[in-house]
């Protein structure tokens, strides 16, 4: 009797745990450009900032949170949806002085290593290319939001990243000296992305 009660008791711990759903696996997000911007700020005449922003943002997010070494990023921005709400700006930023989008429409990011920076944190290393030149950057990412459902039916979540890159370092290199010493742009530009992803339907 006492073996064929602890077969049963067995019996229902497997099944116990075989039905338990698993909420550790990778989920596979495609950036929503509707609902996502790259913003950045940059010291103009050495006294204040100027501020702009990017549209145009497609890509994938790969997200594992059983192993975030696992995840991954790639993601693509249109550099002539350049906007820093001055017309005769935006057309100089997308000259050869800076961006030159007639021959570099598009920069790009593809991550290298993901790694966990504590509580609610991730940090992504990844080359990003600017003008045809690619350095390595890291970005300091915020884990991504629990999924909710839209009032389409379609998951989303969001991530918020940022990092801080020298303009020099991707050939971004005009600058105009002032009559105190100083210049008109400043070198280091502050990046922050705000991203709303979502997980594709399924294929029909």
């Amino acid at each position: 009797m006492n073996g064929y009660i602890r077969r049963i008791a067995v019996a229902g711990a497997l099944a116990a745990v075989v039905s338990v759903p698993s909420f550790a696996a990778a989920t596979t997000y495609q950036i929503d450009p509707k609902h996502t911007d790259a913003q950045f700020a940059v010291t103009h005449l050495m006294i204040s900032t100027v501020r702009g922003e990017f549209h145009g943002i497609t890509g994938t997010v790969v997200y594992d949170d059983s192993d975030v070494s696992k995840s991954s990023v790639k993601v693509s921005i249109d550099a002539t949806t350049v906007d820093t709400r001055e017309p005769d700006r935006d057309k100089d930023l997308k000259s050869a002085n800076f961006f030159d989008v007639a021959n570099h429409p598009t920069m790009t990011f593809s991550s290298t290593k993901v790694v966990s920076a504590g509580a609610g944190k991730l940090r992504v290393t990844g080359d990003l290319t600017i003008r045809g030149t690619t350095k390595q950057v890291v970005l300091e990412v915020t884990l991504p939001k629990a999924p909710i459902k839209d009032p389409w039916g379609l998951q989303r979540s969001a991530v918020n990243a940022t990092t801080k890159i020298n303009r020099q370092d991707f050939g971004v290199a005009w600058n105009k000296t002032l009559d105190s010493g100083g210049v008109v742009v400043g070198d280091n530009v502050d990046i922050n992305l705000d991203v709303e992803m979502v997980i594709p339907p399924p294929a029909k």
